[in-house]
């Protein structure tokens, strides 16, 4: 992390007097131009609409000055976003939004980066992932379904999920374990597109975020079955007309042995300053309290913790690890 070092300003001196040098305080900063706002995947997933939603909120209530710009480079499974942003230091016109591709694609594929390469700036929300199938699939709960890979044959079931070796997929291996059977995993290139594809029974399951598959549920296309976290969702409005966020069991007390939430952070360049970072703590911040995050945090159904500083430097240090280990239990680490 950079520092910024607080300019000097020297008296004039006056006849015969000796000149005296006293510290100013910090300087507050602001982007002079375009925020280049980077979504490490394609569009329509769940970080393009957080990015989106940003970039609309900070322009309605006249957040800053300057505008963002999203920017979508979802190559690599976000390696061509991370790159890039590793690579412009000390530019405070350029932010990212990471989702756990932060750790699963440098530990999948060997690529030059890790996410202390970049200045970490606060953690928005954690993410759920929920157990969907389709509206006409015969499995009413996650109990029904989960018995029936455990009774069915070896790759019997398809799943859908964004991208190969991330989050979607650990989830599905981890089904696997806890069933005993092998699953046909189908990567696709965004979490909306997963939600289309479920909607077209093209799969028979998915492990989306509820904001990539929550209209899908509203318009009946779609059945939430159990949420992946380790508590029930606390949002009671319905989404459906017999079923809300709230009605949701957990997937471990409904008999499937799988937990796992998903970062949702922002990040800068290295070589940013003090005073840089602090401006975009701050505009966070300001995000966070606006009623229209309060609105977009219960659609969306997130686990609303957020974190910033020491506290999630260290954060990110410890689910490093953990993603080190699930990725090495599944098989999926580069070396």
């Amino acid at each position: 992390m950079s520092w910024f070092f607080k300019r000097t300003a020297r008296c004039i001196a006056l006849p015969f007097a000796i000149a005296a040098a006293a510290p100013l305080p910090a300087q507050a900063w602001e982007p002079t131009k375009a925020v280049e706002f980077i979504v490490p995947a394609g569009t329509g997933g769940g970080a393009d609409q957080m990015a989106r939603f940003i970039q609309g909120v900070v322009a309605k209530n006249k957040l800053m000055n300057q505008p963002i710009v999203v920017v979508n480079k979802g190559g690599g499974a976000g390696a061509e976003a991370f790159l890039d942003v590793k690579g412009d230091k000390g530019n405070a016109h350029k932010i990212v939004i990471t989702l756990s591709n932060l750790f699963t694609t440098p530990l999948g594929t060997a690529v030059p980066f890790n996410w202390r390469d970049m200045t970490p700036v606060s953690m928005m929300a954690l993410d759920q992932f929920v157990l969907w199938v389709n509206a006409e699939s015969p499995h009413q709960t996650a109990k029904a379904f989960f018995d029936a890979v455990k009774a069915g044959p070896d790759r019997g079931i398809k799943i859908g999920g964004t991208g190969s070796k991330q989050e979607d997929q650990i989830i599905t291996v981890m089904l696997e374990k806890a069933a005993g059977k092998k699953i046909i995993y189908i990567p696709y290139g965004g979490g909306g597109q997963v939600a289309t594809q479920l909607v077209g029974k093209h799969v028979d399951a998915t492990v989306n975020n509820p904001i990539e598959a929550e209209s899908h549920w509203r318009a009946g296309k779609l059945r939430a079955l159990c949420v992946f976290d380790t508590q029930p969702l606390p949002y009671k409005d319905k989404v459906t007309a017999t079923q809300g966020w709230a009605d949701l069991p957990t997937c471990r007390s409904a008999g499937i042995p799988v937990e796992y939430t998903m970062l949702r952070g922002i990040f800068m360049p290295p070589g940013v300053t003090e005073a840089q970072l602090k401006f975009y703590v701050d505009l966070l911040a300001r995000i966070r309290a606006l009623p229209e995050w309060k609105d977009f945090m219960t659609k969306g159904a997130f686990n609303q913790t957020t974190l910033s500083g020491q506290a999630y430097f260290d954060w990110l240090g410890r689910t490093e690890q953990q993603h080190r280990v699930l990725m090495r239990e599944a098989g999926f680490l580069a070396n």
